[in-house]
């Protein structure tokens, strides 16, 4: 099977999803003269809501925080990025998005691969999808940082 085949359809302009912790629209998709595909997505991250701990196979990610203040995961370290500023998520690195705020956060994440939906690995999620077990430190240290994040929502949401 080809890796398109396994990892299911490409992304169309329009498409878009309401998740447990906000939503997503894409703006864009292309493919470059290398054949490399391309995708970028609006985010929209709830107030006291988080993503899944993830990592990706087949992509990178370049993520540009447009309003708000977003908290990042990335491999084992916790980032506050406010609207103007940018980080670059390596392919296979562990990640995740939160919003510890009480305003909406908007993020436009630039995707650089193979872009599927289902190129997703979870190593935790705070609503209960499947997740993947993993003995890499990176992870590991993740996962410790995930826990703290998701002490600080329960606290400010009392």
């Amino acid at each position: 099977m080809t890796p398109e085949k396994t990892l299911g359809e490409r992304y169309r302009v329009g498409d878009m999803d309401i998740r447990p912790w906000g939503s997503y629209t894409v703006t864009a998709v292309g493919i470059g003269e290398s054949g490399e595909e391309s995708c970028v997505k609006e985010i929209q991250v709830n107030p006291g809501q988080i993503l899944s701990l993830q990592s990706h196979e087949h992509r990178r990610e370049h993520w540009k925080v447009t309003s708000g203040v977003l908290t990042v995961v990335l491999d084992g370290e916790r980032l506050t990025l406010k609207s103007g500023e940018e980080v670059r998520i390596p392919q296979g690195s562990v990640h995740c998005m939160a919003n510890l705020g009480k305003k909406n956060v908007v993020v436009t994440e630039i995707q650089k691969g193979l872009c599927r939906e289902e190129d997703i690995t979870r190593y935790m999620d705070a609503y209960g999808r499947g997740t993947a077990a993993s003995d890499d430190p990176r992870v590991t240290k993740s996962i410790a940082v995930y826990k703290e994040l998701i002490a600080e929502l329960r606290k400010k949401a009392k």
